[in-house]
């Protein structure tokens, strides 16, 4: 049998919610048939009707399984502003201004709320002469520096929502945050500035390297960020954060899931130590750390666990968070949602988040989702084909 068969029947089968055991009783086989379906080691079928069948199945038109078009996904051109940030980086540095410090620390500040505002393209609007002006100025000072790191680790974290398109311009900032914090002898700044290195690793699929990195970076600085208050505590919990979703890049597995289970219990410990206060517009905190469990047992293939865990969070604890927090968590749980056959609730999440955050919603791997939930919904009602829509997908 063509692989390209199986995958593409894997592809469809988990984007119709359907355990390998699912799909098999609904084709009257067993679960190690799919997976050697799925695997391409069965050189005899699947014969034309096995194929009809898996196709009604799954509600696709046979086409689907036999080319390519499963798992092909329009290509979203970035927003102009974004590209144009993108532009920037690629380009060698302008001269900027040498400007006063807090001149300088007003504009980087507002570019950092536009973007917990999710307010992603006014913030990609200044970044551009920031980011020209702040390397005029980082020789006069560390702490312009400093400035100049944040800078380029709100671009980093600003690109890395854009996918594919944005990738290596995303993780050429996090490069230039990390070598301008470590200018500045600022162990915060070193930290943050870290904390986008490694999830650029993730973005490369580098997971272990994440992790590790992000782990030794961790407690390599802890002593310095424990002693600097709520933003060093936010940035040392931070880490162990994104190490924790490192960890679950290898697939489910008891390796897999004791590390996650460490490094989260590790943020849980600064948590504690530091309360709700977050710093560094982090929104590191207890609920943060129990968001991010959610987003780690789904990243482990445990969808139905994580909805567990997200119920146990109280809706005044995330409200509590900003605004960009809280619209990633109600995707994350719109994703889990789906995959639980729960599409409604899916749709739910997906809908507040767009209310609360627009641009986050726009993006493209959200798109992808929506059009997902779009397929697996026999009749979709107005309130999805509106967001559909409003995604720029057919409907």
């Amino acid at each position: 049998m063509e692989t390209g068969i199986g995958r593409r029947i894997a592809y469809w089968r988990e984007r119709r919610g359907l355990t390998q055991a699912d799909f098999g009783r609904l084709m009257g086989q067993s679960r190690r048939w799919v997976q050697d379906l799925e695997g391409g080691q069965r050189q005899t079928d699947p014969r034309l009707s096995v194929l009809k069948r898996a196709a009604d199945i799954l509600h696709i038109p046979l086409e689907r399984l036999v080319t390519d078009l499963a798992s092909a996904t329009p290509g979203q051109p970035l927003p102009s502003d974004v590209a144009a940030l993108v532009d920037a980086l690629h380009t060698p540095t302008r001269a900027g201004q040498v400007v006063a410090i807090e001149d300088l620390k007003r504009r980087v500040m507002f570019c950092c709320q536009a973007w917990a505002s999710c307010h992603y393209t006014a913030a990609a609007r200044d970044l551009p002469a920031v980011l020209a002006d702040a390397h005029g100025t980082a020789a006069a000072s560390e702490e312009a520096a400093a400035l100049l790191s944040r800078a380029y680790q709100l671009t980093a974290s600003l690109l890395f929502k854009y996918g594919v398109l944005a990738r290596t311009p995303a993780v050429l900032a996090a490069e230039r945050a990390l070598t301008a914090a470590e200018a500045s002898g600022d162990p915060v700044a070193i930290g943050a500035a870290a904390r986008r290195v490694a999830r650029g690793l993730i973005h490369q699929g580098r997971h272990a390297a994440a992790a590790d990195y992000a782990a030794t970076t961790a407690a390599t600085l802890r002593p310095d960020l424990e002693s600097a208050g709520i933003a060093g505590l936010s940035t040392l919990g931070m880490l162990y954060l994104v190490a924790a979703v490192g960890a679950t890049g290898g697939g489910r597995s008891s390796e897999s899931v004791a590390a996650a289970t460490e490094l989260l219990d590790e943020a849980g410990e600064v948590a504690d130590q530091q309360g709700e206060e977050s710093g560094d517009f982090t929104s590191f905190g207890p609920t943060n750390v129990a968001i991010h469990e959610v987003d780690v047992l789904l990243r482990l293939d445990d969808a139905w666990s994580a909805v567990e865990a997200a119920q146990r969070i109280g809706p005044a604890a995330v409200f509590g968070l900003g605004r960009e927090r809280q619209a990633r968590h109600l995707i994350t749980t719109a994703r889990a949602s789906a995959l639980t056959r729960r599409r409604e609730e899916a749709i739910r999440d997906l809908l507040k988040a767009e209310r609360l955050a627009p641009q986050e919603v726009a993006r493209p791997s959200v798109v992808r989702l929506v059009g997902q939930l779009l397929e697996l919904v026999p009749s979709p009602g107005p309130e999805l084909r509106g967001l559909a829509q409003r995604c720029g997908l057919p409907a």
